[in-house]
């Protein structure tokens, strides 16, 4: 293949078939959960009367229960040698669900309703991922999972962007916004039953036809799931970085704002973090990743304007952009293609485990410590697994295609 086909694979791997049409859909989907999502805290504290204590509660168990489906639907998608079935499953749970929020009385309601909605995304995240996967040569994962989380990411500046013009035009009709809601959830679950396409899955046979978990998949790969549950422990939620924001005298007013800068930064990196992958390794993109990171978070312990707050955030952008793709494409790699599902559902299993620690552990460093002791913590986990990533050599001797 010569050096100028090689550069347009890439490009035309990712403008058709299975990888495009899922990434409108992803980039719906989102739109749909993103009008809702920024709301909720509102609707459910001042509408439904709730506590915040039980919004913790609603989406500690929303969380849980999708870290659990997600480690079962992969191994069950490579039992059953299919995974569209199971990608339209789960997506068609959550696009019936989330605008049912419009119609809740009560805090019990919403808390079934976003159980169901993460149901659904436990049940499609690692099938959908193996899918795709399945639909793209070996030497362009990287630019396909890019171009997959630069869709959902534009959703995720879409949806707010939506929410804040309904609210603009009806104001305080939470309600209303929900409804309509489910206009994007329908349309992306339209695209994926009429234009995306099953693929031939080798079924697992014998012993792995059975539920292991873990057991059986690759030791490198599992070395580098406990490596990646290191960084993850130090990578504690995203809302810290807004609080941090807010003590450094940026108005409430543009947090949304903020956050949508950070997901369109997260947006434009992701394809070239993926192409990064394909050309130089995806160790190589994700160890940058992970450095940049502990850079980011020591520069927020020690920046003291708010011009540093909006300069951290586009860089914190690029993080994503060197870590989402690769680390996908790198599972892709380390997985044999009859264990694939199986591991993309223990790969978001082990981050949806680390994530509730790390966050507690953030939080209780925060508030005994200081915010700068917390973030400094954090640089400091993410150097560690660095370390540890290049000394395992995960990635670095040949890969399954």
């Amino acid at each position: 293949m010569s050096a100028a086909t090689k550069q347009r694979a890439p490009l035309r791997s990712i403008l058709r078939g299975n990888v495009l049409w899922l990434g409108m859909v992803s980039l719906f989907t989102d739109l749909s959960s993103e009008m809702i999502y920024p709301l909720l805290p509102f609707f459910l504290t001042q509408t439904l009367g709730a506590s915040a204590a039980f919004l913790g509660v609603v989406e500690g168990i929303a969380e849980t229960t999708a870290s659990m489906l997600k480690l079962a639907s992969g191994w069950f998608s490579d039992h059953v040698g299919k995974r569209k079935s199971l990608v339209l499953v789960g997506y068609g749970i959550a696009s019936v669900a989330r605008p049912l929020i419009a119609l809740t009385t009560a805090p019990w309601q919403l808390l079934a309703i976003r159980f169901s909605d993460r149901v659904g995304k436990g049940i499609r995240s690692a099938p959908r991922d193996a899918l795709l996967t399945d639909s793209v040569d070996p030497s362009v994962r990287g630019a396909a999972f890019g171009f997959h989380r630069s869709a959902d990411h534009a959703g995720a500046v879409l949806g707010p962007l939506a929410a804040s013009g309904l609210l603009l035009l009806a104001p305080g009709r939470y309600r209303l916004v929900f409804a309509l809601a489910a206009i994007p959830a329908v349309i992306s679950v339209l695209v994926l039953w009429l234009r995306v396409q099953e693929k031939n899955v080798q079924k697992a046979a014998g012993s792995n036809a059975r539920f292991q978990g873990f057991a059986g998949l690759p030791t490198e790969f599992r070395t580098f799931l406990l490596v990646l549950v290191l960084f993850t422990l130090g990578n504690a939620t995203d809302a810290f970085l807004l609080l941090r924001a807010q003590q450094l005298g940026v108005h409430i007013a543009l947090i949304p704002l903020l956050w949508a800068a950070l997901h369109v930064s997260k947006m434009g990196w992701s394809v070239p973090g993926g192409m990064l992958a394909d050309r130089a390794g995806a160790r190589v993109a994700i160890v940058a990743g992970w450095l940049l990171y502990a850079a980011v978070y020591a520069a927020f312990a020690a920046a003291s304007a708010v011009w540093h707050v909006w300069a951290l955030f586009l860089v914190y952008g690029l993080f994503y952009g060197l870590t989402e793709a690769p680390e996908k494409a790198l599972v892709a790699a380390l997985s044999p293609p009859e264990r694939r599902g199986a591991a993309f559902g223990a790969y978001h299993f082990a981050i949806g485990v680390a994530a509730l620690p790390a966050s507690v552990i953030f939080g209780v460093l925060w508030q005994h410590f200081g915010a700068a002791t917390a973030l400094l913590a954090g640089a400091g986990i993410a150097l560690l697994a660095s370390l540890l990533f290049l000394i395992a050599g995960i990635g670095s001797r040949s890969l399954r295609s």
